[in-house]
């Protein structure tokens, strides 16, 4: 029903788009009429994503990469993961477009135009590393609920916006201020007005920092209306729920956000760890703050077939929060032995950092390479599954592709 609703709300230009050619006769079609050929959207076309994507959810949409779609060093929109809560807004009028400010600890509340908001404050580009607190939960044992990622819930797009500390000195807030909280125009599955899908937020520690931005380009371009056109909160380094899309409103508290999804157990994990499947009570949770170290082979592909005495070059890409990844390694033997990768420091802060390196294999055979990062905190990746959580989240288990040779 979603992608009906979807398909009426949008332009003719765009439902040709979708349809990949010119609706003959489109000026006559009857009004809230749906054509046969978008009664079920390719979504690959909607969104305009690679058809090697995987969808994991159209209630609501959620689609993440393989390994190997992640190997530009800036992830192209067309690659870049969908990660929603409620319905993607259905009608969006960029000229009346605003943004508030407010809140217990807001000096006075104030509203920017989205084209005041453009031109009063500086445009600052950065890339930044966006990832899904769940990304890599089908792995765990036993199951957590949710979406079940495998690795391609993350990318590292350039963005391009104004720096929220930036707007909050204008707006002026109090010294009692603890933490921000998004609020956006998605709507809830059950389009209930009074419902919000998701309203997170984050401490003003990160509000404040210089890469934490109010978005409207990706790449260069619009953003994407899938990825929070014409609008959206970008926190590098943290959950991507942090990273509200379609944002409208902010509110700054007194008091830890309680939006929806910031109380009960969502994004959180305990605070120490637990058995496997055991239950964990609310006030045993954390909220998920600095993402974990993580890596990721994103060449070759898994099942890379190789000649005997030829090298193989792996490459890929290595992350890790707020902090810097210090080092990457390989490993061809399981774990036993490791060597170093070749490590790039990252462009600015909160992006991802790119490794490769050149491998032997000493015999014919079938091979795993293993790839493993280590923080600037001297934290390495496990080699296997971390800790497990009742949501399933933060699984940064070292990523490992298939190789022959023969």
């Amino acid at each position: 029903m979603e992608r009906r609703n979807f398909v009426k709300k949008t332009t003719l230009g765009s439902l040709a788009g979708i349809l990949g050619m010119e609706i003959v006769f489109g000026s006559k079609i009857p009004e809230n009429y749906t054509l046969l050929g978008l009664q079920d959207p390719d979504p690959f076309q909607m969104f305009n994503k690679d058809k090697e994507m995987v969808v994991l959810n159209s209630q609501p949409w959620n689609m993440e990469a393989v390994a190997h779609l992640l190997d530009d060093r800036i992830t192209p929109n067309k690659y870049m993961f969908i990660r929603n809560n409620g319905l993607v807004p259905e009608n969006i009028n960029v000229k009346e477009w605003t943004i508030s400010f407010d809140g217990e600890s807001v000096k006075e509340k104030k509203t920017f135009t989205l084209e005041e908001l453009k031109s009063k404050f500086t445009h600052h580009t950065y890339q930044l590393t966006v990832e899904c607190g769940g990304n890599g939960r089908s792995e765990f044992d036993p199951p957590a609920k949710g979406n079940q990622w495998t690795i391609g819930a993350v990318g590292c797009a350039s963005w391009t916006g104004v720096r929220l500390k930036d707007v909050l000195k204008e707006v002026g807030i109090k010294d009692n201020a603890l933490y921000i909280g998004y609020h956006a125009a998605d709507q809830h599955l059950s389009r209930d007005p009074k419902k919000e899908p998701i309203s997170r937020g984050v401490p003003m520690s990160k509000a404040l920092q210089d890469e934490t931005l109010l978005a409207f380009k990706m790449n260069g371009e619009d953003i994407p209306l899938v990825h929070g056109y014409p609008l959206r909160l970008v926190c590098g380094g943290w959950p991507a729920s942090t990273s509200g899309k379609w944002v409208n409103r902010i509110s700054i508290r007194n008091i830890v956000h309680d939006g929806e999804k910031m109380t009960g157990t969502s994004y959180k994990v305990p605070c120490h760890p637990v058995a496997p499947g055991e239950d964990v009570k609310e006030e045993d949770m954390c909220i998920i703050e600095s993402m974990p170290i993580k890596s990721l082979i994103t060449y070759p592909k898994s099942g890379a077939m190789i000649p005997k005495g030829k090298k193989l070059n792996i490459r890929g890409h290595a992350w890790a929060g707020e902090l810097e990844v210090a080092k990457v390694s390989y490993s061809i033997d399981f774990g036993a032995t490791w060597s170093d990768c070749t490590l790039e420091k990252p462009i600015n802060r909160l992006a991802w950092q790119h490794f490769k390196a050149s491998i032997d294999f000493p015999k014919t055979g079938y091979y795993e390479v293993w790839a493993r990062a280590i923080d600037s905190k001297g934290v390495s990746q496990p080699m296997l599954l971390p800790g497990w959580n009742p949501k399933g989240y933060l699984n940064n288990a070292c990523h490992r592709i298939a190789v022959k040779v023969s």
